[in-house]
């Protein structure tokens, strides 16, 4: 059993985002918890979202993977960029609670030349302030591809935001891997995939491993560039990306497709992907 599926928009409301995944031939999915390059926010109908949770258990669905927006910059240099972020991360999580028990990634920031020590405080210092020991929501810190001055481009910079986090709240704390991102960044996913697992379990513990996201890269492995491609059609290609699907250690766990794909590809990489777990 996998779970499998892709970013849906939300604009027609929490409902209909799982009929257009089932539709699509998946049993999860992502959704920007507001506009991804901007700031508005959609009032959620509490009935509209329970008739989604409701579809989820009868429909069998698995976690499902909120994304933050793009714009939420946790340790901008520039302190109405970082107070922004700061009450979007707050809002956004609160309106989670919602949906229970699944999902909220976000990428953790650009440090924007104050240093990547620096930003990892400012980061931690908004999770400390933000989480609390009651939510449901799992908080998952994206691996970055390291372009720019991002944060979250090694195992340790993700590993050192957690360090600094309340022990009484790090169980909210999780890890979204992104194929393309950990690629880009260096990690050699195509020849040492073990290798790389192996170094995150190290590193961070697999047992933060919450949720993949799936792409195959236009760029080759360390090039910190961070352009996603459609499976197969990349740097990483479809029999690594398919290792990692399979992989033994990684079963039981959400996969997001990101590739740039509308509804038809994403069905039929959806499909692929459910034909490579029988093999």
């Amino acid at each position: 059993m996998i779970y499998i599926g892709n970013h849906v928009s939300i604009s027609d409301g929490y409902a209909a985002m799982g009929r257009h995944e089932k539709a699509l031939g998946g049993n999860t999915f992502a959704f920007f918890t507001r506009n991804p390059r901007g700031g508005k926010s959609k009032e959620a109908d509490p009935a509209d979202v329970q008739r989604l949770i409701d579809f989820l258990g009868q429909e069998s669905f698995g976690k499902l993977v909120a994304h933050a927006p793009y714009t939420m910059n946790l340790c901008s240099a520039k302190e109405d960029v970082r107070e922004f972020g700061r009450k979007v991360f707050r809002e956004d999580l609160k309106k989670m609670e919602m949906l229970p028990g699944n999902y909220f990634n976000f990428h953790p920031g650009s440090h924007v030349g104050q240093g990547a020590d620096t930003g990892i405080r400012m980061i931690a210092y908004i999770l400390n302030e933000s989480l609390c020991p009651e939510q449901t929501t799992i908080v998952l810190l994206e691996t970055m591809a390291g372009k720019g001055s991002e944060v979250g481009r090694t195992f340790e910079e993700l590993k050192a935001i957690i360090d600094l986090v309340k022990p009484e709240l790090q169980p909210k704390l999780g890890v979204c891997l992104d194929t393309c991102h950990v690629w880009d960044a260096g990690y050699d996913i195509v020849h040492d995939l073990d290798g790389v697992l192996r170094n995150f379990d190290e590193v961070i513990g697999l047992d933060r491993l919450y949720a993949l996201h799936l792409n195959d890269s236009t760029n080759p492995c360390g090039s910190h560039k961070d352009r996603h491609q459609k499976i197969g059609l990349g740097e990483i290609g479809e029999e690594a990306l398919m290792n990692v699907v399979r992989h033994p250690l990684l079963q039981g766990r959400p996969f997001i497709l990101e590739t740039p794909n509308k509804d038809e590809g994403y069905a039929e990489e959806i499909a692929r992907v459910k034909t490579a777990m029988k093999k």
